[in-house]
């Protein structure tokens, strides 16, 4: 039962941490006029510092790790992901922007560290299912603050008091973990020199470099429908709508890998196949004029966003010789180098638009890269072959 325990403590504070994010974005006319400052760009700081964060705090993930140990490393991040909200009573917006670069640097610590908790703790039959839930725990801290925050601040009156209950909440949760966690070998069972694996044998490994490529479009795609696309005139339905409908529509697509990785063994064709359709679909949502066609658009586009991302993060965990010590390097690297990419793909987007006249053209850019996952996977190796050769002898032996 234990690791049940682990595994809804880990979700809930990352959810909260996706939640305290995009409630701060939601809250940032009140945050700003509190604090007596102006300006869109000025506005954007509270998110930038953030994906800055992330960027670095997914590169110190793994050194923490094997430093700290999972349960001091996690308690860590889950400590920074509280101070950004309890940076609502910071008395500058200096002092707020801060605690948001905290509330990155903790997000992108919990991500890192789900990947060598499940290893650990769920066989590898049990590993897709839980792949498939933690895929889907920003999905459900976004769409929480996009349905909750409105309500959350006419019932407390203030965006602080707001914010200051996210903290509280995840400090919580990081009660319980401290007394439920524990601290376990990072080589699974392996040599000293497995659980030492650090970046200098990480960045030897091609794959380590594909597989954070293959996602960093569809990341940037994603982000841009919540950062970019509102910025933008022309399309068929507001674009909070269709954000709306590709998180929904993402969350039945994320059940739909879940089923799709535990039934069939192969990881690559769910990869190709569904990051195909998903640029099929994100155009047609973009360049519509009829909102009908718009709306079935992104949500098959949201569907197909999310389909492949249980064998995305199951793939690396299947492969031969993959520890605890190596899972974290691998996605440490991978959502590091994804939101690198992602953050150069959004200056590029802008500079495109600013160049061309037409911010329209930023949207099909967005869209474009999103097939990054379609190139990406022929460079990919297949883990779950070896499952499939090994049913079939063992077939074979039977007969």
């Amino acid at each position: 039962m234990k690791k049940y325990l682990l595994e809804i403590l880990m979700f809930s504070a990352y959810a909260l941490f996706a939640a305290s994010w995009v409630s701060g974005a939601i809250l940032t006319p009140a945050i700003q006029a509190s604090f007596g400052e102006e300006g869109f760009a000025n506005a954007t700081w509270g998110s930038n510092v953030i994906t800055i964060a992330k960027i670095v705090g997914n590169l110190a993930a793994a050194a923490l790790l094997v430093r700290l140990g999972a349960k001091r490393a996690f308690v860590l991040a889950i400590i920074l992901i509280a101070a950004g909200g309890l940076g609502a009573l910071a008395g500058s917006y200096g002092g707020w922007l801060l605690s948001r670069l905290a509330l990155g640097l903790g997000g992108a610590l919990a991500i890192v560290y789900f990947a060598p908790v499940v290893m650990h703790y769920f066989s590898a039959e049990e590993r897709p299912l839980i792949n498939g839930i933690n895929a889907a725990a920003f999905n459900t801290g976004n769409l929480l603050a996009l349905l909750s925050t409105t309500t959350l601040l006419a019932w407390l009156g203030s965006w602080q008091s707001v914010m200051v209950l996210y903290g509280v909440m995840v400090l919580a949760l990081g009660v319980l973990w401290w007394l439920s966690a524990e601290n376990f070998s990072l080589s699974g069972g392996g040599s000293k020199e497995e659980e030492n694996y650090g970046f200098k044998q990480g960045i030897k490994e091609s794959f380590n470099w594909w597989l954070p490529l293959a996602y960093c479009g569809v990341l940037f795609c994603y982000i841009s429908v919540f950062a970019l696309f509102p910025l933008i005139d022309g399309f068929a339905v507001a674009s909070s709508h269709l954000s709306a409908v590709m998180i929904a529509a993402g969350m039945v697509g994320t059940v739909a890998g879940i089923i799709v990785t535990k039934r069939y063994a192969l990881r690559l064709p769910v990869l190709r196949y569904a990051g195909l359709a998903l640029v099929g679909f994100a155009a047609l949502m973009v360049t519509s004029r009829d909102p009908l066609i718009a709306y079935t658009a992104a949500a098959l586009a949201g569907f197909c966003m999310f389909l492949p991302m249980t064998a995305l993060v199951t793939l690396p965990q299947e492969l031969p010789g993959m520890t605890p010590g190596r899972i974290t390097v691998t996605f440490a690297m991978f959502w590091s180098i994804s939101y690198g990419v992602e953050t150069v793909l959004m200056y590029g987007a802008g500079l495109l638009a600013d160049m061309t006249g037409e911010p329209a053209t930023a949207a099909y850019f967005a869209v474009a890269c999103s097939a990054s996952l379609f190139v990406f996977s022929f460079l990919l190796p297949e883990s779950g072959k070896k499952v499939v050769v090994e049913k079939l002898e063992a077939s074979d032996a039977a007969a």
